[in-house]
């Protein structure tokens, strides 16, 4: 059956593209990259073949879902663990949605501390200082992690690794989940209470109707002065025009973000020789107390490998039975 599969392979990058015919090189399924995002313009490439493969920012709505059922695709498969941006309920009856729900949780946690480390202790700025020969220490204060209370708001398995690497560093850890992990010693608190009482707030849960702007002018109002904020799961979660606002207004004491709400036409692509049009990304950018990557978290070569293997593992399976175990329903 193998070699008969067809895969269009929608926001192809290089790392994509190598990881995946080095997984491929046993099965021998027909992958097609195409550079372009599927969305609702260019979901006619999709025509012939027999699965989709899709990240965070392709659009699998309502309307690519008819699409991609007229054109006889039977699969969406999905090379990320989160699947907000399908329509699964309207993709039940027509095609199968599968996903990589764990690819390295050490990747995205390490991120996360990495991220935090150089806020906090300035090294992104002593970076380029010393590039300029200059070595003074003004303005390059920071402050310990050991002893700080960190609020860790999902305790899937990247925030557990997350949590352990904080408890490393001697810091406090209460946690916040809607279906807490049973049997562990994580100390679960209300939502509330993450915002009252953490130095510093990560976000490793998934993007739903319920979480979407948990972090907002309400909420911010509720943390504690000077507090830090790491999210490297969706953008979403945090409203970016409050948190903006709560860093103007210094109740904000910093912010650590891979992600962004309206990230889709941004990251991942070179825009440096372009003007930039989002006016509150480039304000958050432009703050010095902000540091941003694209969406980076992902990007190690284990990762890289473990999706491209679970990838096709999931449409090889999905395709012969009609089934998967990391399918994505109603």
């Amino acid at each position: 059956m193998s070699d008969k599969v067809k895969i269009a392979f929608f926001d192809a990058k290089d790392y994509d593209i190598t990881s995946f015919e080095e997984a491929n090189k046993d099965r021998g399924y027909k992958i097609k990259y195409f550079d372009t995002k599927l969305n609702e313009d260019t979901v006619k490439l999709a025509k012939g073949y027999d699965a989709v493969c899709v990240f965070v920012n392709d659009t699998i709505d309502e309307k690519v879902i008819d699409s991609l059922y007229k054109k006889g695709v039977k699969l969406v498969a999905l090379r990320c663990a989160g699947f907000n941006n399908v329509d699964v309920a309207k993709a039940a009856g027509k095609v199968g949605v599968v996903r990589v729900p764990a690819y390295s949780p050490y990747a995205v946690a390490e991120h996360a501390m990495a991220l935090l480390l150089t806020s906090i202790r300035r090294i992104h700025k002593a970076y380029t200082r010393t590039k300029d020969f200059n070595f003074s220490l003004n303005g390059l204060m920071g402050f310990d992690l050991h002893g700080k209370t960190v609020g860790v708001v999902g305790t899937g398995k990247i925030g557990r690794v997350f949590i352990d690497i904080c408890r490393g560093f001697g810091m406090n850890v209460i946690a916040y989940d809607k279906f807490p992990a049973k049997d562990t010693d994580i100390e679960y608190v209300d939502i509330d209470k993450i915002w009252e009482k953490s130095d510093i707030i990560s976000f490793h849960c998934p993007l739903t109707d319920e979480t979407r702007h948990m972090v907002n002018k309400k909420s911010i109002k509720s943390m504690k002065k000077g507090v830090v904020l790491i999210n490297t799961s969706r953008g979403a979660l945090i409203d970016a025009d409050a948190l903006l606002e709560g860093i103007r207004s210094r109740h904000i004491g910093a912010a650590c973000l891979d992600v962004y709400e309206e990230e889709a036409d941004v990251f991942f692509e070179d825009r440096s020789g372009h003007i930039f049009e989002d006016d509150t990304l480039a304000r958050l950018i432009s703050m010095p107390n902000v540091i941003v990557t694209s969406h980076q978290a992902f990007l190690t070569e284990e990762a890289l490998t473990n999706i491209a293997h679970t990838t096709l593992s999931n449409i090889d399976e999905y395709l012969k039975t009609g089934k998967c175990e990391n399918e994505v329903t109603v």
